[in-house]
C-alpha cells in the first residue's frame, strides 16, 4: 500500500499560549491532514527538554513534555482560569517560541493547577499508581533537581546522588508534595496525548514517533540506572557518542552523550531497550529509531575531549538486540533512521531487520556522483522524504545549490528554469517524492507552504536558534489541503 504524510512537530502547531499543544489547534490540524489525504503525522520526540531545548536532550526517554499540556483544558477541568492564562507572558511572536518566557510562565500555572486539584482531594501518591516505574523515577529525579537547583545529578550530595535507602526513603518524604506535582504533569500529558493519538486513529492518521537511540547524561535515566552506561566508578562518562570529521565538520560532531554498556544490557535480555520500546509503541504508531548505524557500529570520545578527532568506532549490540525485541513483541512497525555514510555492516543489519530507511531528496543531487537518494534508485521498502527536521527547507536548499547541481537536479526533474516561479520549487520536489516507487511519502509542512529558511525547525552543531519555528493559524489553506489531496491521488498514495 503506497501511502503519505507530513511532518510537523507538536511544538509548531498554533496554539494560544506560546508552543504548540495537545490543544484544538493539534485537532484542526488532523482533520487537515484527513482533508489532504494523508494517512500519517511525523511528530519529534515527546519527551521533557532541557537546555538547548533539544527535543533529542531529555531528562527522561520514559516522560512527556509539560509543555505540551493544554491548558484550555485545565481551564475546562477548573484547574485554571482564562484570565490567569491570559495574563501570562508567552511572548508576541506568534511564529517564533520563545523558551526562556515559557519557562518561566508555563510552570507557575502549572503548579497553580495542581494546588487545585490536590484541593479537589486527589493525594499527592495518587500519580505513581498509574504511572510506568520508569516514569515515576523520572517524577522524584526532578523534584530531587529542583532541591539542587536545577543541577544535574553528578553534582548533587553523594548519599542521593548513589541512592543509598537513607537518602532514597528521606528525599521521597522530604519531596513528597515536588514529586507528586511532577506525577500530576504526567497524568495530565498521558490523559491529553492518548485522546489525540485516539482521535487521530479515528480519522484514519496513524503517528510516527521519534526514539533518539541516546539519551541525556542529564537525565533520570543515567542516574536511576547507571549500570547501563560507560560510567567508571564514580559515574563519570569513560567516553561519549558524536560523529567522526568529515568535509562538512574538520572536528567531528561532539554530542556527549553517555554510552551504553552494550555487554550488560546482552546479559540482561535487552530489558531496559524493551521498556523503552514498549513506551515508544504506547505514544506512537510507527517508531522511527534515530541514529539506526549505532546499532551496528557506534563512534565513542574519551570523555573530556573537546571535539570529535580521537574517537574511535566500537562494535554495537547488532541483529541481536532487535531479534530479542522481535521475541518479545512480534513484528515492529519501525522506520530505520539510516541516513549519513552507511558501511556494509550497516546495510546487511537493515537489510536483516526488514526494517524500511530513509531517502531525503536534499541528499540526492551531487553532480559528481551517482547516489542511493536518488529516486531512480529506490526499492517499495523505504520512506522518502523532501527533508528532514534537521534539514533546510527544500526552497531555500534549491536556491543554495551551486551552479552545477543545480543544472543536475534542473535536468532530472526536467525543470524549465525560464518560468519557473519560487513557489514552484518545492512542488517539483514534492511531486518526485510522492511518485517515487517508495512505500511512504512524509514531507515536511514548511515545504507545502513554500518557505524559506526561515521556517527551518533545526540546524544541527548550533545553539539558541533551533526548535522555535511555528506554523500559523490558517496557514495550511484549503487550497493547499485540494493541491495536496490531489497530488496524494495521482500517484496512488490515497485509500
Amino acid at each position: 500500500m503506497r501511502e503519505c504524510g507530513m511532518l510537523l512537530p507538536v511544538a509548531s502547531l498554533p496554539s494560544k499560549y506560546g508552543i504548540g499543544a495537545f490543544s484544538k489547534e493539534a485537532y484542526e490540524f488532523i482533520d487537515q491532514l484527513k482533508r489532504a489525504g494523508q494517512q500519517y503525522w511525523q511528530i519529534l520526540p515527546l519527551g521533557p527538554t532541557g537546555y538547548g531545548d533539544s527535543p533529542y536532550q531529555s531528562f527522561s526517554a520514559f516522560a512527556g513534555n509539560p509543555y505540551f499540556i493544554d491548558l484550555e483544558e485545565l481551564i475546562k477541568e477548573g484547574l485554571l482560569t482564562g484570565e490567569e492564562c491570559e495574563g501570562a507572558d508567552f511572548g508576541e511572536n506568534p511564529r517564533d517560541i520563545d523558551y526562556e518566557k515559557l519557562y518561566y510562565n508555563r510552570f507557575p500555572l502549572l503548579k497553580k493547577a495542581y494546588s487545585r486539584w490536590r484541593e479537589q482531594g486527589h493525594s499527592s501518591k495518587e500519580p505513581a499508581a498509574s504511572l510506568m516505574e520508569e516514569t515515576s523515577l523520572f517524577c522524584f529525579y526532578m523534584a530531587i533537581k529542583d532541591h539542587f537547583n536545577g543541577k544535574s545529578w553528578i553534582y548533587w550530595d553523594k548519599d542521593i546522588r548513589l541512592k543509598t535507602p537513607e537518602a532514597v526513603s528521606r528525599y521521597q518524604q522530604h519531596l513528597e508534595e515536588e514529586i507528586g506535582f511532577y506525577g500530576f504533569l504526567q497524568i495530565k500529558f498521558k490523559e491529553q496525548w492518548g485522546k489525540l493519538k485516539a482521535y487521530a486513529a479515528s480519522q484514519g492518521i496513524r503517528i510516527i514517533g521519534d526514539m533518539p537511540i541516546y539519551v541525556a547524561f542529564d537525565s533520570a535515566d543515567t542516574w536511576s540506572h547507571p549500570e547501563l552506561f560507560l560510567f567508571d566508578e564514580n559515574q563519570n562518562p569513560i567516553a561519549v557518542a558524536g560523529c567522526p570529521p568529515d568535509g562538512f565538520s574538520p572536528t567531528g560532531q561532539l554530542w556527549g552523550n553517555p554510552l551504553y554498556r552494550w555487554g550488560y544490557h546482552k546479559e540482561t535480555g535487552y530489558q531496559w531497550w524493551k521498556k523503552r520500546m514498549e513506551y515508544s509503541f504506547l505514544l506512537y504508531d510507527v517508531v522511527r529509531v534515530d541514529h539506526f548505524r549505532g546499532f551496528d557500529e557506534y563512534y565513542s570520545i574519551p570523555a573530556g575531549n573537546e571535539n570529535a578527532i580521537n574517537g574511535t568506532w566500537e562494535k554495537g549490540p547488532g541483529i541481536g538486540l532487535f531479534q530479542e525485541l522481535k521475541k518479545t513483541f512480534g513484528s515492529l512497525d519501525i522506520i530505520a533512521e539510516d541516513l549519513g555514510f552507511l558501511t556494509p555492516s550497516v546495510r546487511a543489519l537493515l537489510n536483516e531487520t526488514g526494517y524500511p530507511g530513509m531517502k531525503v531528496l536534499e541528499f540526492a543531487f551531487n553532480s559528481w556522483e551517482e547516489s542511493d537518494y536518488l529516486p531512480h534508485n529506490y526499492t517499495q521498502n523505504c520512506v522518502v522524504y523532501t527533508g528532514t527536521h534537521d534539514n533546510d527547507t527544500i526552497k531555500s536548499w534549491y536556491q543554495s545549490l551551486s551552479s552545477e547541481d543545480r543544472a543536475y537536479t534542473n535536468n532530472y526533474l526536467n525543470i524549465n528554469t525560464s518560468t519557473l516561479t519560487e513557489d514552484q520549487i518545492s512542488w517539483n520536489y514534492i511531486r518526485l517524492a510522492l511518485s517515487s516507487v517508495a512505500r511512504l511519502a512524509i514531507i515536511p509542512v514548511q515545504d507545502y507552504l513554500s518557505l524559506g529558511s526561515e521556517a527551518r525547525i533545526n540546524e544541527p552543531s548550533t545553539l539558541g536558534k533551533n526548535w522555535r519555528w511555528r506554523l500559523l493559524p490558517g496557514e495550511l489553506t484549503e487550497e493547499i489541503q485540494t493541491r495536496c489531496r490531489e497530488l496524494s491521488h495521482l500517484y496512488g498514495r490515497t485509500r
